[in-house]
């Protein structure tokens, strides 16, 4: 009986230390040449981060004729728009489509989560036709489903499903909208997000003008609020020299179109319009859920709002300055247990840390060149769309990245005490 239980218990630790699936819709459809133009669209709009870094999403897929004709008639903000509306924030296969409540349902789209959706612009309508057809329109009064499912492509359940419509959903007034001018007014968007001490410092030492220069490539601003300047441990910054001063607010933005999906997914540093030889001044990023915290590795600020997100500009608002080491030290390490034979009495107080600050860039360089309902049983229409071979499990692995599961780890940990006791 010993035996048997040291046995099972390593085989249940094992298991636990498994690992599960996440996809990446970017190697999902590189699998499909007939799809290259909407996965090249997905990587150029950063969308691809975005469905990456959810856990339960559904992508409606239009082939490369349709794209390109949606793509040579707009500029890519409003592509990006119109693809958004394609992204559903759940999970729908064959069977689902076909086993919807009442025969019609609206479905919340990633679009809907950019604040630019008025109303039931950010919805899609999906209503089940009958006789094997599934329509999908949008979700304002008046709209038609002009949309129809054609087949599916690849399903990982219920994770994300990949499912093909015959023409583009199209929401009223998405294909007006104003595409990003180049002389997008910076200051006056920041001033309304609650950041006009940020904007009276990068128009007072010129940073402003490297800012609208870096956004006709490509730029990301992360701007301190207000009340991120008057609160504790913030340096009186009239002490800063201005090369430092500058350097630390080139410190807040990136060189790059770089929307919350893909600070959600990135893993590595990341380099800021302050990174020049004399420092690194990067970043790293730390994600739980839908928050985003940026570090500094002597601070961290939490990413607060979304202020504009229109390719290739992206401008969010932080709940503190970020401080880079490079001007204010590495932060402190906790301070020590006091050991038995020491007392606060006969240990000498520490010197206090004043970090000298390290050579910044110059104020004149140019930044860097650029949630769901389960699906009811129930069969499908036996002339409706039913899904590839592809969607076997040995396809699977080479759409998949690998992930810890914490939630697969408890379960298995409470069937291995419930075994233990058992046995």
């Amino acid at each position: 009986m010993g035996a048997l239980r040291i046995i099972f218990l390593v085989v249940s630790l094992l298991a636990a230390g498994s690992v599960v699936s996440a996809h990446n819709i970017t190697a999902i459809l590189s699998q499909f040449p007939e799809y290259s133009e909407f996965n090249s669209y997905l990587s150029q709009t950063k969308l691809s981060d975005e469905i990456n870094s959810r856990e339960t999403i559904t992508v409606l897929v239009l082939n490369n004729g349709v794209v390109s004709s949606l793509a040579a008639k707009h500029p890519l903000s409003v592509v990006k728009s119109v693809l958004s509306l394609h992204i559903l924030l759940d999970y729908y296969d064959n069977k689902k489509l076909h086993a919807i409540s009442d025969g019609t349902t609206l479905s919340t789209t990633l679009y809907q989560t950019t604040g630019n959706s008025p109303g039931n612009v950010g919805f899609v309508n999906i209503t089940d036709l009958k006789g094997g057809k599934v329509g999908f329109g949008s979700a304002v009064s008046g709209s038609k489903l002009d949309s129809s499912y054609t087949k599916s492509v690849k399903q990982i359940p219920y994770n994300i499903s990949v499912l093909e419509i015959n023409a583009p959903i199209i929401a009223p007034g998405i294909l007006t909208a104003p595409a990003p001018s180049a002389d997008v007014n910076i200051t006056g968007l920041l001033e309304k997000a609650g950041c006009k001490t940020f904007v009276k410092l990068i128009t007072d030492t010129g940073v402003l003008k490297v800012f609208q220069t870096a956004a006709e490539k490509g730029l990301t601003v992360f701007a301190p609020n207000d009340e991120a300047f008057k609160a504790a441990g913030v340096p009186d910054l009239s002490k800063l020299s201005n090369a430092e001063l500058v350097a630390l607010l080139q410190y807040h933005a990136l060189a790059t179109y770089t929307p919350k999906g893909s600070l959600k997914t990135t893993k590595d540093p990341i380099s800021t319009l302050a990174t020049n030889g004399a420092g690194k001044y990067d970043l790293t990023v730390e994600t739980a859920g839908d928050s985003v915290t940026l570090d500094s590795g002597f601070s961290t600020s939490r990413v607060a709002s979304t202020v504009l997100d229109s390719t290739p500009l992206c401008i969010f608002t932080v709940d503190n300055v970020l401080l880079p080491t490079e001007l204010f030290g590495k932060s402190p390490s906790p301070a020590p247990s006091l050991s038995p034979e020491t007392s606060p009495a006969s240990s000498p107080a520490p010197a206090a840390l004043s970090p000298e600050p390290a050579a910044a860039p110059s104020p004149f360089l140019s930044p860097p060149a650029p949630p769901t309902s389960s699906p009811t049983a129930g069969p499908a229409p036996s002339d409706g769309p039913t899904a590839d071979s592809q969607n076997s499990n040995a396809s699977n692995a080479v759409d998949s990245v690998k992930a810890p599961s914490v939630v697969h780890a408890t379960f298995t940990l409470l069937v291995l005490i419930m075994s233990y006791v058992m046995l």
